[in-house]
């Protein structure tokens, strides 16, 4: 419990570069699927980490600003 305790409540400034990246991954991966000719292995990668940067910012706003548990 000791460091629970510790958790802050507040929008940390890492918040905000946590959006910004998810942001940009969105951007290269809708310009990696509207290509003429397509990349596989990249929007596979890209849509992998798209899937995972929403879901870290789905738990960082429902926790953080939120406060739900």
């Amino acid at each position: 419990m000791f460091l629970a305790e510790g958790t802050s409540t507040g929008i940390d400034p890492f918040d905000w570069f946590m959006l910004a990246f998810t942001v940009i991954i969105a951007i290269g991966f809708v310009r990696l699927v509207t290509q003429k000719e397509k990349n596989k292995f990249a929007i596979g990668f890209a849509g992998v980490s798209l899937l995972l940067f929403l879901f870290i910012d789905f738990v960082m706003i429902k926790e953080t600003w939120l406060g739900i548990v």
